[in-house]
């Protein structure tokens, strides 16, 4: 039997509860799940790749799919080539609303065109469909605590942030 290996990307800048929900219920679903953090200049991050890497893997730890997850990163290239490197079965994608899914939906030609790996998608729980990394940013650069939203150690390290800009 071929295992089921499992590939989630995104910025994770910051990681939000959102983020560690698909990552928890997707990893029920593979023998491997990789959740890769790739870097994406436009973006603006917040945080560089290596610290968004340490946050999420100390979020995961109060997870108990650790033994399942791995967090990867990549600087540049296309998620597709990770995939293949990586003997991928199929990509994880969220949907929060319409608009996800129209740009998942030209996402997800291009992927199996290109590799033949399908997609995978998840919908975000209603309580946290309003939660995206650029909601959370913008958010905190207007000085709002975002902590209901995050794990509890990226709320740490925002302060941490708020606190260096003093």
């Amino acid at each position: 039997m071929t295992e089921k290996i499992g590939l989630f990307t995104g910025t994770f800048d910051p990681l939000t509860n959102g983020h560690l929900d698909i990552i928890k219920r997707a990893s029920q679903h593979f023998d491997q799940l990789y959740v890769g953090i790739f870097k994406n200049d436009q973006k603006n991050p917040l945080f560089p790749t290596d610290k968004r890497v340490e946050m999420l893997e100390e979020a995961l730890t109060n997870l108990s799919v650790t033994h399942k997850v791995k967090v990867i990163k990549h600087e540049r290239d296309l998620t597709v080539n990770i995939a293949k490197k990586l003997d991928v079965t199929a990509l994880v994608r969220s949907l929060r609303n319409s608009q996800d899914l129209e740009y998942e939906k030209n996402m997800f030609y291009f992927n199996l065109e290109m590799t033949g790996i399908e997609t995978l998608f998840f919908l975000a729980k209603p309580e946290l469909e309003p939660l995206n990394s650029t909601r959370m940013r913008e958010l905190h650069a207007f000085g709002q605590d975002v902590s209901a939203w995050v794990p509890e150690n990226v709320s740490r390290e925002l302060r941490k942030l708020d606190e260096e800009k003093k």
